[in-house]
């Protein structure tokens, strides 16, 4: 079976049960701080968990890219990726565990669907704690559907516990479907969840119940809600046999296109095939997050720096293999050309991402050469220590200052007959993570769900901006991403050139006077194509579902949006523009308050 294959089949299986097919959302999360990049198939219905009506309904139905960087130094194992693909199904407020788990096991075991052997699955439940009691009703389920007691595994929360996505928001108990892959059992303790690979989990029914503050205290759901995926990466593996994601039809022109550029065939070294398999999956990555309709381009900070760190780490393992010329644009091209069907994004932004790639790719290069230089200069003093040692300090100054990455230091030291202290190096490493995280912990705190109150204002601001930029640049100005915090509020946009004081005067005196105007703000659900009838806003590139919400600003604004907003425009306060400067080629950013 092929990823379309299974893609369709899911999609048809969910929609012949009831479900309304919806699209899956950009990558790169609108308006919530708390994340830097859409992590799961719930993220972008986190509003519709916390009770929102969706105007397609309670049962729904989708799949969605997500990306994932917490295990980044697992990837070129069999199963871990920074990028995959999660198919979903939701109920908000309809069918809660008992209806998820019997749909689950149907279409995992039913010949009619994929037809896996039910003696090759075994499942786990959460196995409770002070906050939450053990679940036995899933496992009465799991018991009624025909699982012996040895393939059901009580779990705890480190392994069956879901969310919340951000720092707060919906969580709950889960339970996770495994395949059993035939091999020994590790010992007496093996049994699903076990990570000696015997066991693959490809599906999880996540039952949200509740809602963890920002106090850290959970409080129940006014209304349980299923959140369900399964990645299509591993489900593949499964179906078709094979031992690793990286050896489906899914990674296959990927991983061609890296033995063309490297002379390395695949297959044949267990450490090549490591660097191969992360080339593969940094660049596909990475060709997602730039041919994204919110693409960020690759920075020293936030979702810019993951972009950035996953392009240096591909570059840097071609180079491992050998590949002096060009190798991230090829190899992004394949991509484009096997996923454009479900992603037609990709396509549509195909010139802008590989200018991005070649761009990043040469700057790295650049990068290295300077390391080197470096390297060459402190050389001959390091020649002089007796003991032939490079100190962890000094490896770490050549990361820290020109980006050069420790494994080339090692490889140049061991070249001159040098070893590096590399516990003094992590040590220097770890204090620098330490403090990015802290900052980046200062950097994100807050967002929709933390401060929903300031949240709805400054999303209502952003629209009185979009609409105000329009009218004094023209209708050219499309919103290209936002960014809100409890602080101040980012929004990108398309425009060629720096503003002038005097537009940027004119801008803010615009949504102002609207403020001032205190202008009811009103939704109507409506399909989409009566939405752009009616002269709503729609973000290009954007998917959208059949039916949306259209937000009105009085007779100020229209737009198609799903995110929190203020009954009327008077509570807004004074809005003033802090900065507006260049984003990317033709995109501009504004930064604003509300004071």
């Amino acid at each position: 079976m092929t990823a379309n294959e299974l893609r369709s089949k899911y999609i048809e299986f969910f929609k012949l049960n009831e479900h309304a097919q919806i699209q899956g959302k950009s990558l790169l999360p609108d308006n919530d701080p708390t994340v830097l990049f859409t992590t799961a198939g719930m993220h972008p219905l986190v509003p519709y968990i916390l009770g929102q009506e969706h105007p397609s309904g309670k049962k729904l139905v989708d799949y969605q890219k997500c990306i994932r960087t917490g295990d980044i130094d697992s990837v070129g194992d069999p199963s871990h990726l920074t990028f995959f693909e999660m198919l979903g199904n939701w109920s908000l407020g309809d069918y809660f565990k008992e209806g998820a788990i019997r749909m689950s096991w149907e279409f995992l075991t039913s010949p009619e669907w994929l037809g896996i052997p039910p003696e090759k699955i075994g499942v786990t439940v959460f196995k409770g704690d002070e906050t939450a009691p053990r679940d036995e009703e899933s496992a009465r389920v799991w018991r009624e559907l025909g699982v012996p007691e040895e393939r059901i595994s009580y779990r705890p929360r480190s392994d069956n516990w879901w969310g919340p996505a951000g720092v707060t928001g919906p969580c709950g108990p889960d339970s996770e479907m495994f395949y059993d892959f035939g091999k020994e059992s590790c010992g007496p303790d093996c049994a699903p969840g076990c990570s000696c690979g015997k066991w693959l989990e490809i599906w999880n029914d996540v039952f949200m119940q509740y809602n963890k503050r920002a106090d850290g205290d959970y409080e129940p759901l006014a209304r349980t809600c299923v959140d369900t995926g399964m990645g299509i990466e591993r489900t593949i593996t499964v179906l078709n046999g094979e031992k690793s994601v990286y050896d489906t039809e899914i990674f296959a022109p990927i991983i061609s296109a890296i033995e063309r550029a490297s002379g390395c065939t695949y297959g044949a070294s267990m450490e090549k095939d490591r660097s191969i398999r992360i080339i593969a999956d940094h660049i596909r990555a990475s060709t997602f997050i730039l041919g994204d309709p919110k693409a960020v381009t690759p920075s020293n900070v936030g979702a810019g720096y993951v972009l950035r760190r996953l392009i240096r780490r591909a570059v840097r393992h071609g180079k491992k293999l050998g590949i002096q010329g060009v190798l991230l644009a090829p190899i992004a091209e394949a991509i484009i050309e096997g996923l454009r069907g479900p992603y037609p994004e990709l396509e549509e932004n195909r010139v802008f991402l590989i200018e991005e790639l070649n761009k990043e790719e040469k700057k790295f290069s650049e990068t290295l050469h300077k390391g080197e230089k470096e390297f060459e200069k402190i050389l001959p003093n390091l020649l002089k220590n007796p003991q032939k040692i490079m100190s962890g300090r000094l490896a770490f100054k050549l990361y820290d200052t020109y980006g050069f990455p420790i494994e080339l230091t090692a490889e140049l030291a061991a070249e001159a007959g040098l070893t590096v202290n590399r516990e003094e190096f992590d040590e220097a490493f770890k204090k620098h993570q330490e403090l990015s995280r802290a900052q980046s912990g200062e950097v994100f705190k807050g967002g929709l769900i933390d401060h929903s109150e300031t949240a709805a204002k400054y999303h209502t601001a952003t629209h009185l901006l979009h609409r105000a930029l329009r009218i004094v640049l023209g209708d050219h100005v499309a919103q290209k991403g936002s960014n809100i915090t409890m602080d101040r509020m980012r929004f990108d946009f398309s425009h060629e050139k720096a503003m002038t004081p005097a537009e940027v005067a004119d801008v803010e005196a615009i949504v102002n006077k609207q403020i001032q105007r205190d202008l009811p703000v009103t939704m109507e659900v409506m399909s989409l194509d009566a939405a752009k009838t009616s002269g709503a806003i729609a973000l290009f590139g954007e998917k959208y579902d059949s039916y949306v919400k259209v937000y009105i600003m009085g007779d100020f604004s229209k737009e198609v949006c799903g995110g929190p907003h203020v009954e009327h425009t008077g509570v807004l306060g004074k809005f003033h523009i802090q900065k507006e400067q260049s984003s990317s080629a033709g995109v501009r950013r504004i930064r604003a308050v509300l004071e």
